[in-house]
C-alpha cells in the first residue's frame, strides 16, 4: 500500500490546514489509520489515529480539541487553531488489515506497517 499525503502549506498562527491520505489504486477501508509528525531536530511524533470503522478516535494531547481526523475514502486531519509548535511534516500510516483498535496502542509507530511521505506544515507567528 503506497500512502501520499497532501494539504501541508504555510499558514499563520490561529489559521487551518486540512491534510488528506489516500492509498494510490487501494482504498484504505478496513485499516486503523495514524497521523505522526516530526518537526526538525525532534522525534517523531504520534498526533491522531482513527479505526477502520470510523468509530474510534484518539488524539495527542496537544492537538486534542483542535485537530480531528475523519475518513471515508481517504483519512483526513483537519487542524485548526495551528500554533508555531504545530510546525513539522506530517506523515500518515496504515495498520495492518482489520487489526484491532485501541488507542494507546494505535500512538506508537510499530502499530503501523506502511507508511507515506509527508507534507509539510509550517505556522507562523
Amino acid at each position: 500500500v503506497q500512502l501520499q499525503a497532501s494539504g501541508g502549506g504555510l499558514v499563520q498562527a490561529g489559521g487551518s490546514l486540512r491534510l488528506s491520505c489516500a492509498a494510490s489504486g487501494r482504498t484504505l477501508s478496513s485499516r486503523n489509520m495514524g497521523w505522526f509528525r516530526q518537526a526538525p531536530g525532534k522525534e517523531r511524533e504520534f498526533v491522531a489515529s482513527i479505526s477502520w470503522s470510523g468509530g474510534g478516535t484518539h488524539y495527542a494531547d496537544s492537538v486534542r480539541g483542535r485537530f480531528t481526523i475523519s475518513r471515508d475514502n481517504a483519512v483526513y486531519l483537519q487542524m485548526n487553531d495551528l500554533k508555531p509548535e504545530d510546525t513539522a511534516v506530517y506523515s500518515c500510516a496504515a495498520a495492518p488489515f482489520r487489526s484491532g483498535y485501541k488507542g494507546y496502542e494505535s500512538s506508537t509507530p510499530n502499530y503501523y506497517i506502511y507508511w507515506g511521505q509527508g507534507t509539510e506544515v509550517t505556522v507562523s507567528s
